[in-house]
């Protein structure tokens, strides 16, 4: 039971990390799903926007990450 716990608590501490990340991911899936309900879109298409929706909030958040970094190594070389 204990071993369940904590690896549901570090599932949690994931996509608690990156607030932005996690609030960007659920937004495309409420986006999508809207969509989706309010039109009569194929679900095909809804699956085509979540596919490109998230794979460019990856791609934006990891491209954030590495200037965040390049920005600190700079910074730190400077010093």
């Amino acid at each position: 039971m204990n071993i369940l716990k904590d690896v549901l608590l570090e599932l949690f501490s994931m996509f608690v990390a990156d607030a932005r990340l996690t609030a960007a991911i659920l937004a495309i899936v409420v986006i999508a799903a809207l969509v989706i309900d309010a039109t009569d879109l194929s679900p095909l298409v809804g699956g085509v926007f979540l596919l490109v929706g998230c794979i460019t909030v990856l791609f934006l958040s990891v491209r954030r990450e590495a200037n965040r970094r390049t920005a600190q190594s700079t910074q730190a070389a400077a010093e």
